[in-house]
């Protein structure tokens, strides 16, 4: 079993950074990827990024450029790094690990962007 911890969400102005992290434990040491979802009120749950055990990085067209994910293997910590905040990327965002084609969830964190 793996249990995901998000944290770092909350409300930041538009054109803002905020940092999220997720903290992975319990039997964690054959994860292959780990990615940040997000899903926006109304809207389906959409991958935003994602990063493989040998650091391979890919990312969404909507946040190319602006948002940054890195892993620290260490901490067991996956953080999102996000620059240049706008309204549209307003959504709860999750902490996503496959392992042995098993799919684990965070409960989420909420970031709201404000005009």
């Amino acid at each position: 079993q793996v249990q995901l911890v998000e944290s770092g969400g909350g409300l930041v102005q538009a054109g803002g950074s905020l940092r999220l992290s997720c903290q992975a434990s319990g039997t964690i040491f054959a994860i292959k990827s780990m990615a940040w979802y997000r899903q926006a009120p109304g809207k389906e749950r959409e991958l935003v990024a994602v990063i493989t055990s040998g650091t391979s990085t890919n990312y969404a067209d909507s946040v190319k450029g602006r948002f940054t994910i890195s892993r620290d293997n260490a901490k067991n910590t996956v953080y999102l790094q996000m620059n240049s905040l706008k309204r549209e990327d307003t959504a709860v965002y999750y902490c996503h690990a496959e392992q042995w084609g098993s799919n684990y969830w965070g409960e989420g964190t909420r970031v709201t962007v404000a005009s």
